[in-house]
């Protein structure tokens, strides 16, 4: 069964900046979509959306039939509705599966997932990364050379406010000798959520064929189990419905 996955920007640099526009003149998230579509062509259905689309990009019957979303965001990221928001957060805890990439560390999206302030120290000065994995048999880590060399990169270094990941899968070393969790995973409720930090809009980070193939496995492991997101749970009963006083002044359940 193909897995669904949306890449989402704000799609602002490129539009705005010419020298982003030179790199990714379709946007980030175009060449993200076709990198991962030639990776796993017979895996991954992908398309792409963006803020200023209807709904801002997320309308309901797109959200409700992604099982995957990848997320970049920076400089607009205060212009992403609260309401949809919570229903991205909502999906995800249902099971969708979630990629943060690079600046997301400090979208809405997820930091409401970690429930922490996301902070981190940061340099632009075309740094070279080297992505070591640390889990090496982790399905994200499969045929991503070891390390990954990235020759210029924003330097993203600890110390890194998230929770302590549930898988770590990489980490980054910078030419300053800063040192970064570079690739973390995390379970929310149904859900799984994988933040990989390489990807800064200035430099070619997504024409990287490792990042691609980093990109790939991540929407593999993140997607939901069949049929999963189509679960109910439970009743959508409030607890006045769920229990009734009884004779005794005790509670029953109806």
């Amino acid at each position: 069964m193909a897995i669904h996955v949306t890449v989402w920007n704000e799609f602002f640099a490129e539009r705005n900046d010419p020298a982003v526009q030179a790199t990714y003149p379709q946007g980030l998230h175009a060449q993200i979509a076709a990198g991962i579509s030639r990776l796993e062509p017979d895996a991954l259905v992908v398309r792409t959306a963006s803020l200023d689309e209807p709904g801002q990009g997320l309308a309901p019957e797109v959200l409700d039939t992604t099982d995957v979303l990848f997320w970049w965001d920076h400089e607009r990221r205060h212009l992403v509705d609260d309401a949809l928001v919570q229903r991205i957060v909502d999906r995800v805890h249902c099971g969708m599966g979630f990629v943060a990439l690079h600046s997301a560390h400090f979208s809405k999206v997820f930091r409401a997932l970690m429930g922490t302030s996301c902070r981190l120290r940061w340099r632009n000065g075309s740094d070279r990364e080297l992505v070591w994995a640390v889990s090496p048999n982790h399905p994200v880590a499969q045929g991503v050379p070891f390390p990954l060399v990235i020759p210029a990169q924003e330097m993203y270094g600890e110390f890194f406010d998230i929770p302590v990941p549930d898988e770590l899968v990489f980490i980054s070393s910078f030419s300053g000798g800063e040192v970064f969790r570079s690739g973390c995973g995390f379970y929310r409720g149904q859900g799984r959520i994988f933040y990989f930090s390489p990807g800064d809009q200035d430099y070619p980070v997504y024409h990287n064929e490792g990042v691609l193939r980093v990109l790939a496995n991540a929407a593999l492991w993140a997607a939901p189990a069949a049929k999963i997101l189509d679960q109910r749970y439970a009743p959508e009963y409030s607890a006045h419905d769920w229990f009734i006083e009884n004779p005794v002044g005790g509670y029953e359940r109806r």
